[in-house]
């Protein structure tokens, strides 16, 4: 009898690690997804800002594999009888279990957020924002990492007319170097949009944003890009999980408390020789979804499966649909001087973007460079 082997999540690690389980072994591989949909997650504020996006079905995505595509909401996990609980379908039993359910916008950290902030998270959330920009005047972006610089500037570069603000706790652009800096200084200045830097957020409104001392961000609109959390049915489930929720796995992307279960993507803390945790992004996801499968095949066949390997390249930054910003970094993610700006770096951008689908087409030739 074939190994049963489960894919929980069809986003970029999910979809790649099942077509490539499918690839590498005889398994039997089912594919559960929420939605029939790939969503491109690293084109929502795209979406947002009202460009069309591709329409992907992941049925399409999966034809001429062996994998049994399952569109459903996962609610629990049942490690003990190896199965995974459906909102609608029956119980999926598995032997082996790719635990690749991402995460979503973190909005319980400040009061108001859930009520009155929009997110460019999922494909329904950056539609819903879409809508309400066309009534809006004034948008406030809580957030000042990458999803929140990407999102402030689509929109001012898209919306002329709309007053765009931007506010985050820590310095602008401090994760970049010098020369990185200066650049997205000067497209913030270009495009008009407000920075408030190192201030707090402690509450949101439907006219704004409240900060630490109360004083007001006004804005009809609030785009709430700060912090995101993962699904807690690993948690539920009792399996290891760091104090994000994010299933502990070892060198090999194996949950170190139920070796049946292996973890990728934002869902699992997933770790670099030397401990340091891989940030939740499509960059680290892919590759570990390569080592996951890896592993599994490894251990199917009899073979020691060797560690994660990974080391950070670069940071790839969209300032809208002309300019970009390509920060060059260290093995560790830390920026060094060497940066790539305008339409280059858009376009690089972009190239890298529609990788990500190349990958999830033809998974081999990303493995063939993994």
């Amino acid at each position: 009898m074939a190994v049963r082997i489960v894919v929980l999540g069809a986003g970029y690690s999910g979809l790649l690690a099942a077509k490539l389980v499918a690839k590498r072994t005889g398994a039997e591989v089912t594919l559960v997804n929420a939605g029939e949909r790939f969503v491109e997650r690293v084109r929502l504020h795209q979406l947002a800002s009202g460009q069309p996006m591709r329409d992907l079905p992941i049925a399409d995505l999966l034809a001429g594999t062996r994998i049994q595509l399952v569109v459903d909401r996962v609610t629990g996990l049942d490690p003990g009888r190896r199965e995974v609980r459906l909102a609608v379908g029956e119980p999926i039993g598995y032997d082996l279990l790719v635990y690749a359910l991402g995460s979503r916008a973190d909005l319980g950290a400040v009061p108001g957020a859930a009520e009155h902030a929009y997110t460019v998270a999922g494909n329904d959330d950056a539609a819903r924002l879409r809508d309400r920009l066309r009534e809006s005047r004034v948008v406030a972006v809580a957030g000042g990492g990458l999803t929140g610089l990407e999102a402030a500037t689509e929109l001012a570069e898209t919306y002329p007319e709309l007053t765009v603000r931007l506010v985050t706790a820590g310095e602008f652009g401090g994760a970049l170097s010098d020369r990185g800096r200066r650049h997205l200084r000067s497209t913030f200045a270009r495009l008009g949009i407000e920075v408030r830097d190192r201030v707090r957020i402690s509450e949101v409104r439907a006219d704004g944003l409240v900060l630490d001392g109360g004083e007001q961000v006004a804005a009809d609109t609030v785009v709430w890009t700060t912090g995101f959390q993962v699904s807690p049915v690993a948690r539920e489930a009792g399996l290891a999980v760091e104090d994000s929720g994010r299933l502990v796995v070892d060198e090999t992307l194996r949950s170190v408390s139920h070796p049946e279960v292996y973890g990728i993507g934002d869902a699992a803390a997933a770790r670099r020789a030397g401990g340091q945790e891989l940030r939740m992004a499509c960059a680290t996801g892919i590759p570990a979804a390569v080592a996951a499968s890896k592993a599994i095949a490894d251990r199917l066949a009899g073979r020691t499966p060797k560690p994660l390997e990974f080391r950070f390249f670069n940071q790839c930054i969209s300032l809208g649909r002309r300019d970009g910003l390509i920060q060059f970094v260290r093995a560790d993610d830390s920026p060094v001087e060497a940066v790539l700006t305008g339409r280059l770096a858009a376009l690089y951008k972009e190239t890298v973007v529609r990788s990500t689908i190349l990958a999830a087409r033809r998974p081999g030739i990303v493995a063939a460079v993994a």
